[in-house]
């Protein structure tokens, strides 16, 4: 196909520079890829003619070599999440292949490698500092660590591996997306509805008039339609047979993992290996704030052992309810949620449902733009003349409240369909720093899935669901007020141990009454949420955090057992996966279930050896916000110094010197177990 008006590839026209998604079609990306290969090749061929090299012809030019394949694949993966056609996604198995050859290409070239080492080891006669410095140090490592240091039969060794690894995560993500698409509840008779609250019905109603049966109830595995299902549903028959479809997602029939997991690990592992490290965790963590596997394992230990002790009694409780309740104490991983959710109507008089009218979308939407505002000063101003790859998609131009300088463009898109993965995340179009020689202001978009509107309701959050609007728009105020010069250090690149320390401190608002009201307001009435409400759901927070705990760090652990054991002795995946968790579990392991096999976090995206991260960024986020509470939420100094140390920074500096600088002190370990009442 010819490149001449691919739109991948022609100049940039709307304003700001925005993707023309309107008019790009799957059969532009390859063409566009290839043409953008060459380019930047050429661009390295002349790096490397240089006679003496700088940082300006060699480090500069690197960070500017590749910018149109960036941009081409940056648009093809986030859309192989968001918004992708079978024909889009099968893309990713000859666009991967090529991306990674073109990435070996460049970090196992000896000549560029030879250049990079001359900055790098005559940096301080040049005088680098700051982010050029930084920039230096961060090319030297990512070429060490991706092979650079190797001969040349080990070069083509890790070439091979990376050619592998590259189609088999794409892979493992479109498998779990198919066998989730692939699983459907269908409920004819109303009285198997029993339990459910009427906006869960109306949903189910409509998702099956959708699909052309009219009078019928269409239940699946997107969250919006789970969650609700196993928390409310009191046909035990039915939550066994929707949790049994959850928990064996992609484990054995037609878009079985097992076989890819093995494969994964098995690469990742002699990758790790040929680079001079005893497991791939070990390779990961020379990156990270907690730098080892030992550091990782006793983390996670000193929560396990809290935790467990918690869990135990959040179960007991619930067997003994139940007990009171039916006469039986018997409590399958079904009916966790179930009961769970009816002890604590018991306990608190307090129903998660109570709380939806308070949360229409578009109301949580402008109270996380008013905590934006009142802590960051940024103002978001709706846009309709910008392309979107999709209906539901909404833009936002940000701007700073006192100067009116703009801060970048951001997109929202909140609703499932079948076209894109499950789960909510942030990322970039266009990150914040150097492009063509200008520095320019991020493309940021947020992407999740939420309860629809109904006929006769607009989408009404749950409580959760508000919380994950935060953290998500924590993850974008990263993006959105990065102040770096090169993209490389700019926004989220900064360690994955970091990287969740501005998404998470953001739910801490959710749970007070001060940032409640600034958005919780009744749908129909406009009343402001009472404060006994609120009330409850603070004492409800502490509920069961045990078992939440114990689950987060349960998902942690069989991460870094996948990623520290020898893969030679792993023949049976559900067999590993059952021993590697069983120091974390408390309810026996169903037959036919298994978590790996759709943990794409781990298999299908970037937090192999790192899911760790969350509960390690929890200790910097309750220790972040306790500073909040000490001197006001809304405080214009703590927020100032957190938009300077942390924000603003991006990676140009170690994150515990940026934790340091906003705290002035480490953080306090124990903050966390104080915050979820575990001390």
């Amino acid at each position: 196909m010819s490149t001449q008006n691919n739109p991948l590839l022609n100049p940039l026209t709307l304003k700001d520079q925005a993707i023309p998604f309107n008019e790009i079609k799957v059969e532009h990306y390859l063409p566009a890829l290839q043409e953008a290969v060459v380019e930047a090749k050429k661009n390295i061929e002349a790096i490397k003619a240089q006679k003496e090299a700088s940082f300006e012809n060699t480090i500069l030019a690197l960070e500017q070599a590749s910018e149109k394949v960036d941009r081409i694949s940056g648009i093809y993966f986030n859309l192989f999440s968001a918004e992708a056609n079978e024909a889009h996604q099968a893309l990713a198995q000859q666009i991967s292949p090529i991306l990674s050859a073109f990435s070996s290409d460049i970090s196992l070239d000896d000549a560029l490698f030879q250049k990079i080492k001359f900055v790098y080891d005559h940096r301080s006669d040049l005088k680098l500092a700051g982010e050029e410095l930084r920039l230096t140090e961060k090319a030297y490592k990512d070429f060490s660590r991706n092979g650079a240091l190797l001969d040349a039969a080990k070069k083509e060794e890790l070439r091979q591996l990376d050619q592998q690894l590259s189609v088999l995560s794409p892979q493992f993500s479109e498998n779990v997306l198919k066998a989730t698409n692939a699983f459907e509840l269908w409920i004819e008779k109303e009285e198997e509805l029993e339990g459910l609250p009427e906006g869960v019905r109306e949903a189910a109603a409509m998702a099956a008039e959708q699909k052309g049966r009219k009078g019928q109830w269409l239940f699946n595995l997107q969250a919006p339609s789970l969650i609700p299902f196993m928390t409310y549903s009191a046909r035990r028959d039915l939550r066994e047979k929707l949790w049994r479809a959850s928990s064996s997602k992609a484990f054995g029939g037609e878009f079985d993992n097992q076989e890819i997991i093995k494969k994964i690990v098995t690469l990742k592992a002699k990758r790790a290996s040929l680079l001079g490290f005893n497991t791939y965790a070990e390779y990961v963590l020379e990156e990270r704030m907690a730098k080892n596997s030992e550091t990782v394992f006793a983390f996670l230990k000193n929560l396990l052992e809290p935790s467990k002790k918690a869990a135990e009694k959040d179960l007991q409780e619930v067997q003994e309810f139940r007990q009171k309740l039916e006469g039986s104490s018997e409590i399958k991983p079904w009916d966790f949620a179930y009961y769970s959710e009816k002890l604590k109507e018991q306990k608190y008089a307090f129903n998660e449902e109570e709380l939806r009218p308070y949360f229409k979308l578009e109301n949580v939407i402008e109270g996380v733009f008013e905590h934006a505002r009142k802590l960051f000063g940024l103002t978001f101003k709706q846009v309709t003349d910008i392309p979107v790859y999709h209906q539901d998609v909404k833009t936002f131009e940000v701007y700073n409240e006192k100067t009116n300088d703009y801060i970048g463009l951001f997109y929202m898109d909140f609703f499932p369909r079948e076209t894109k993965k499950g789960g909510a995340w942030m990322t970039n179009y266009r990150e914040q720093g150097l492009w063509s020689d200008k520095v320019q202001r991020p493309h940021v978009s947020i992407v999740c899935n939420f309860t629809k509107p109904t006929p006769t309701k607009p989408s009404l959050l749950s409580y959760d669901e508000v919380r994950t609007l935060f953290h998500e728009f924590g993850h974008a105020l990263h993006g959105l007020l990065s102040q770096c010069k090169y993209r490389s250090l700019s926004g989220t690149n900064v360690y994955w141990d970091f990287v969740e320390l501005p998404s998470q401190i953001m739910e801490n608002w959710t749970e007070e009454k001060e940032g409640l009201d600034l958005f919780a307001r009744h749908y129909q009435t406009n009343e402001t949420i009472p404060a006994e409400l609120v009330a409850k759901i603070k004492k409800a927070s502490l509920f069961q955090s045990g078992w939440m705990s114990l689950r987060q760090v349960s998902f942690a652990w069989l991460d870094m057992q996948w990623y520290t054991n020898d893969p030679a002795k792993i023949t049976n995946v559900d067999e590993f996966e059952t021993t590697a968790t069983e120091v974390a579990r408390l309810l026996p392991k169903e037959a036919g279930t298994n978590m790996s096999c759709s943990f794409s976090h781990i298999f299908g995206g970037g937090y192999a050896a790192g899911y760790y991260s969350y509960k390690w960024a929890e200790v910097l986020d309750a220790d972040a916000f306790e500073y909040f509470k000490e001197k006001g939420l809304y405080n214009s100094e703590v927020a100032a110094k957190f938009k300077d140390s942390i924000l603003s920074r991006g990676g140009t500096a170690h994150p515990m010197d940026l934790y340091k600088e906003f705290r002035g002190r480490e953080p306090d370990p124990k903050s966390l177990l104080r915050r979820s009442g575990l001390l």
